[in-house]
């Protein structure tokens, strides 16, 4: 277990030079110059531009920047934003909001995905599995910006049932946020599940256990759901990272004061190195989840044994 745990470590150093290059390299290649709009209208001498530069390593070439920024990441010096403001600061403000808000909406669609589609593939063809697949796929089809504005107006402006923003990060107040993050992925992890069941159901090693005489619980459980789990797990591992990152729609239609908010008002204000700080942690908050997942496997699969 642990050589394997080692080799997978070391899979992922690659993984993560490769991101941080291409996301820093985005960043710089972005059009406009960030130091210049820092000035407005009037703009800023020549001395003041050129101080901005020197003290943000913008004077510097391209390959340099990029050594500094991974010597700033290494020792957890994120450097400042346009505001005189540690990046580190903004990050642990951020960060457990968005984190909690992932979570919660991984939860709504890891249970309710989960249980919908094992009720659908066991039934498949009935009235609840054509129903879920319609539903699944209306939800699919619609962004999820057109999904949040139509809950927040009818759960909450209109029935008053949730609150329309979320002025605080309580249960309640991220309820309406965490569906809408996750109602996507909810219809992908229903149908994935449904599909995986519908397989499993009619294979030959549960008909097996079936005649053996094992009671349907226990072929549901451990025969039916483990296997069927194996394809949903690596979907969910892998969303945990994609939530935290698309938080950016749902974040900016509830006024949340997350990753997502602080992320764009970093782009639209050109201050690169909160942009790259914020992704790079995200990179490695996917890269962790990803890891885990392949731990998971030994326990969803008997058969599966790190050596």
């Amino acid at each position: 277990m642990l050589r394997y745990i080692g080799r997978r470590l070391l899979q992922t150093i690659p993984v993560f030079f490769g991101a941080t290059f291409l996301i820093f390299a985005m960043v710089h290649l972005m059009p406009g110059d960030p130091v210049a709009a820092l000035g407005g209208d009037k703009g800023l001498t020549e001395a003041a531009a050129a101080r901005i530069r020197e003290e943000y390593n913008l004077d510097k070439p391209f390959w340099l920047q990029y050594l500094l920024y991974l010597k700033g990441i290494f020792t957890l010096d994120f450097g400042t934003t346009f505001s005189q403001q540690p990046v580190t600061t903004v990050l642990a403000t951020a960060f457990p909001i968005t984190i909690r808000l992932a979570i919660y909406a991984l939860l709504i669609e890891a249970i309710l995905g989960i249980l919908f589609g094992v009720i659908a593939g066991v039934r498949r063809g009935g009235f609840f599995d054509s129903t879920v697949l319609v539903l699944s796929l209306v939800v699919i089809s619609v962004p999820t910006f057109v999904i949040g504005f139509l809950m927040q107006f009818f759960l909450g402006i209109k029935w008053g049932l949730l609150p329309a923003t979320a002025s605080t990060v309580s249960f309640k107040s991220l309820t309406m946020p965490a569906i809408v993050l996750g109602a996507t992925s909810l219809a992908y992890v229903i149908r994935l599940t449904r599909q995986s069941v519908s397989e499993n159901v009619s294979a030959d090693y549960v008909r097996t256990a079936r005649a053996k005489g094992l009671k349907e619980g226990t072929v549901m459980t451990r025969h039916i759901l483990r296997n069927s789990l194996i394809p949903v797990a690596t979907f969910l591992g892998g969303d945990l990272g994609g939530l935290m990152g698309g938080a950016i729609i749902t974040e900016g239609i509830f006024n949340i004061n997350g990753v997502g908010g602080t992320l764009w008002q970093a782009i639209v204000h050109g201050e690169a190195a909160t942009v790259v700080s914020f992704t790079t942690v995200l990179v490695m908050v996917y890269i962790s989840a990803n890891l885990l997942v392949d731990l998971l496997y030994a326990v969803l699969d008997p058969r599966i044994r790190y050596e």
